[in-house]
Formats: C-alpha cells, structure tokens, sequence
C-alpha cells in the first residue's frame, strides 16, 4: 500500500514537469512509448540500442527555441553600418596623429644622423691640426673626390660611388647615418646621380677655401653654437637628363652656401630643416625669407640664413 502511494506520486510529478516544459517551448522526441520496456539482463542493465532513459527524451529542445536564440544573438544591418561608420571616424581620427607620429620619428633619426657627421668632423679637426676638410678634392680618373667620397662621371644614375676616399668614413665606422629618413627616393620627381643613394647632407661651403688656398682654421669660427657645419640639403635640377625645364627633379645636393642663386638647403621635415652645428649640437632652422625655388612647389628647398654659414 506504501509502494503504491510513493509511485503514485512519482506519476504524478513527473507529468507536471512535462506539461511545465511543452508550455516552456519544449518538446519531446517521443510523447508516447508504445514498445514494451526492453528485456533486461541479470545485471539491470537494458540490452540493444535504446539506452537513453525517459528524462533524457523528455529533455530535447525543439528546434523552435533553437531558432529563437539565434535571433536573439544576430545584427541587423542598422547595427552593422553603425559599427562601420564608429570605425571610420575612429580611423579618421587617428591617421593624422599617426602621420605625425611618423614624421617627429623622422626627424629625430635625421638629428641623430647630423649629430654622428658633426662629431666625426669635430674628431677630423682635432687630427688635423684644426683645418676643415674641403667640400671638393683633386679630380681623378673617372671620377672626383668629395667630402663624403668618390663619385663617378658620366650619366645620372648610373655613376659608381665609393665613400671610402670621404674625409669622415675612418669616423663613422662605415656607412649608416648618409641618407635622411625624410628623404625619398621612391618619388616619382626624385632623380638619382649615382647607381643608388650616395649622401642626403649639404656640407658649409663657407668652411671650405679654395683649392689655391689653406684650408680654413676652425679657430677662426667666433661661436660654434651658431655655425652650421652640416644641413639638410637638395638641389631642384632641370638641366640634366632625364631632368628638364619642363620636368624639374628632386635630386641630392652636398653642400650649402650663401650663394643668392642656389637654393640648396632642403627644409622637409615640415618646412624646417634640421642643422648640425660646430659645437655638435643640432637644432632647426626656417627658409631664409625670398629664398623658395618655386620650380617644385610641393618641395621645400631655399636657403639657410647667411649668419649661420659665414665664417670671418
């Protein structure tokens, strides 16, 4: 009589839980069993296939609430084209500081290239008694010598160069420091006069004499904080293939000077040039007003200030 109250019970929960679980969404595989329960052996267990109990059947999620949480989980468009325009203003946004970025980087990889050139002279003048070396040497065959090396005739860019012969190399340690970061050779208006880059830094002209006299004396510089020794330098070229009056280029250029006509100080780190002084110090510097080559518009080049070249 016990057992069958206590069974009675089970019967009657157990149809609760179904009826709470179809008004839930819930569905069973099977709402009836009309196979008899499978024979089972001396260990309890059933035989065949069908091992799955009731609860387990019962438990079966139909495809109905299935698909109703993955509604729940998906984007709509709207919300899509939201994403992307945050994305966009965000990338907006960013780009023009990430530019920036790049060119303070640049700038300061130009500074410490400048800082390297005017230590190594600095070491040049205390090896030579004082005396500067000279922006250009005695021709060769093939070829002339220059402060930052040999450099071949013949046509632009195709010239072999070689800076071992230059005043500084023994300095430097090789190579590493000749080219500005700022400067770039992939442009389309840029032209090449050796085979590759060669030197993207003007020399002073004015600590350079003449071939037919002494080499200037360092000492006769009044303030090394205030004279340049080494710029940031190009030259616009239209007289040299493949260069032309009608198709002005971008090329190197090895020195700068006080020249009136020769605009050869290039100013491309936002229209400032960066300049290295005897003192070994590297600061910069604005175009001289009037100065601006105007042949390339899109380029900087003019000249330094004539108190920061001059030499007494």
């Amino acid at each position: 009589m016990i057992f069958r109250r206590v069974m009675s019970g089970f019967t009657d929960q157990a149809r609760g839980w179904t009826t709470h679980n179809r008004s839930a969404g819930f569905q069973p595989a099977v709402s009836r069993i009309s196979n008899p329960p499978p024979h089972r052996p001396s260990n309890g267990l059933p035989t065949g296939s069908r091992r799955h109990s009731r609860l387990e059947i019962c438990a079966t999620i139909s495809p109905r609430a299935d698909a109703g949480a993955v509604g729940r989980v998906a984007f709509t468009l709207v919300e899509l084209l939201l994403v992307v325009a945050v994305i966009a203003i965000l990338a907006g946004l960013w780009l023009p500081v990430l530019s920036r970025s790049r060119q303070t980087a640049q700038r300061i990889r130009c500074a410490s290239n400048l800082r390297q050139l005017s230590l190594a002279a600095q070491m040049y003048w205390d090896d030579n008694n004082g005396n500067a070396f000279r922006y250009r040497g005695a021709g060769t065959p093939g070829g002339d010598l220059y402060w930052f090396g040999w450099l071949a005739r013949g046509p632009e860019g195709e010239r072999a160069f070689d800076p071992r012969p230059g005043a500084l190399f023994p300095y430097l340690n090789g190579r590493g420091v000749e080219v500005c970061p700022s400067l770039s050779y992939a442009l389309r208006i840029f032209k090449l006069k050796a085979t590759g880059a060669a030197y993207g830094y003007g020399y002073n002209l004015c600590l350079s004499g003449p071939m037919n006299q002494m080499p200037v004396k360092v000492s006769r510089i009044r303030v090394h904080s205030e004279t340049a020794v080494f710029a940031d330098a190009g030259q616009v070229n239209d007289f040299q293939a493949p260069a032309s009056t009608d198709h002005p280029l971008l090329e190197e250029f090895y020195y700068v000077g006080t020249n009136v006509g020769e605009a050869t100080a290039h100013f491309r780190h936002a229209r400032l040039a960066n300049v290295a002084f005897c003192d070994g110090h590297v600061g910069t510097e604005k175009p001289l007003n009037g100065s601006l080559d105007l042949r390339l518009p899109g380029q900087t080049l003019g000249r330094l200030r004539p108190e920061t070249l001059t030499v007494p």
